[in-house]
């Protein structure tokens, strides 16, 4: 059988890769942040007369929390679908000099392609609060011969160096 990725530019470094997040995670995080931090300051807060929350608004917080989660999750998936789907880049790899490829030919991944992979990533993250992300990690760590985090098996992508 032949190689999937004779023809394709260097399987992208993993230090490469983090810094790639690390970089996505900026331009994703901080803006939402701004947001939720502006909304903070200007909605009240109830409190009995101990300081306590009242229970309305423990359970306010408690839903404007898990709120704020589905809303970070969503803007993760959709800024990962876009980019991957339009150039196989997001901001960071497009930093990075990286871009994820179909391992079959190395085409930009399509949008449904795009959408698994970012899903694949994100939605579980949500689910068990961050360990899924040490589990994607590890698994990019360790995969061979593509290092392909769990995410790139569901979408069938690897991510390369862009020369």
């Amino acid at each position: 059988m032949p190689d999937p990725l004779a023809g394709m530019p260097p399987l992208a470094d993993t230090g490469k890769r983090l810094v790639a997040r690390l970089i996505d995670l900026v331009v994703v995080f901080v803006p939402l942040w701004l947001i939720l931090f502006a909304i903070g300051f200007a909605l009240p807060v109830h409190t009995d007369q101990n300081g306590e929350l009242t229970d309305s608004a423990s359970r306010w917080v408690t839903g404007a929390a898990l709120l704020w989660w589905l809303v970070y999750v969503a803007a993760w998936i959709v800024y990962d679908w876009f980019f991957t789907q339009k150039s196989g880049q997001t901001l960071g790899k497009k930093a990075m000099r990286l871009r994820v490829a179909m391992l079959n030919d190395g085409s930009v991944p399509s949008s449904g392609a795009a959408v698994g992979r970012a899903a694949t990533l994100w939605v579980p993250a949500f689910l068990c609060c961050g360990l899924w992300w040490v589990v994607v990690g590890i698994s990019i760590l360790v995969d061979q011969p593509y290092k392909q985090g769990l995410h790139d098996k569901a979408a069938r992508t690897v991510v390369v160096s862009v020369p």
